[in-house]
């Protein structure tokens, strides 16, 4: 069974029903594998992200950073032999391009390791999404890059939706006309495995230029 976590960010640990369930998820705890979201600069990143993960009491035996400094090949040998992938928050952008230059994507599509995304992570495990300067991309002109399509739906993650609300769903418009988008705040997440989605937080449906709310899966009593 593919799972699937489109991750927003977090100001210290998951949000309990969201950790509790991504703790019940990761079961292989073999090799953990990060791909990087600032992948030409030559330090460490991910270090939030593993804070995550820790805090839940989930440690791997190897951990392995994937960016420019790695050789193509070993990169996805990597992921080949991955228990868990993530693709961590950075720039949108510059992540987009690290994987398509080195031909992850499929990789990462063809793998029964759980995946992770935050924040450029999630955006760029869609099937599309939108680089735009209004959410977020420092670009001049808008545009709409394939991502590694792990869905088919685009996901906005960590995003101040709630002050932005009209412009998101303009900016959106097009591409909803399209495909259904989830868009999502600070300290959210989607689950996604086979035809299930479980709703974390606060998540949007932006589809045919509608925004809708939806449920969270488990509500707090």
């Amino acid at each position: 069974m593919k799972i699937r976590y489109y991750l927003g960010w977090f100001s210290n640990t998951f949000p309990e029903q969201l950790g509790r369930m991504i703790q019940k998820d990761i079961t292989d705890r073999k090799s953990l594998v990060m791909i990087s979201g600032n992948p030409l600069v030559d330090k460490e990143d991910g270090v939030a992200e593993l804070s995550w993960l820790a805090h839940e009491g989930i440690e791997f035996e190897e951990y392995h950073r994937i960016n420019s400094q790695v050789q193509m090949e070993e990169a996805n040998a990597m992921l080949q032999n991955a228990s868990v992938i993530f693709l961590l928050g950075g720039n949108t952008l510059e992540q987009n391009r690290f994987l398509v230059d080195y031909e992850l994507a499929d990789a990462i599509r063809k793998s029964e390791a759980v995946v992770l995304g935050a924040s450029a992570g999630a955006i760029n495990m869609s099937a599309k999404w939108l680089c735009s300067r209004n959410l977020g991309s420092e670009v001049e002109e808008s545009s709409v890059y394939e991502g590694v399509g792990l869905g088919d739906f685009s996901v906005l993650s960590h995003f101040d939706l709630e002050n932005n609300m009209k412009m998101v769903r303009n900016e959106l418009s097009l591409l909803s006309e399209e495909m259904k988008i989830y868009a999502s705040n600070k300290d959210c997440g989607i689950r996604v495995a086979v035809d299930r989605i479980d709703i974390f937080g606060d998540v949007y449906k932006v589809f045919q230029s509608k925004i809708q709310k939806l449920d969270e899966t488990f509500r707090s009593k």
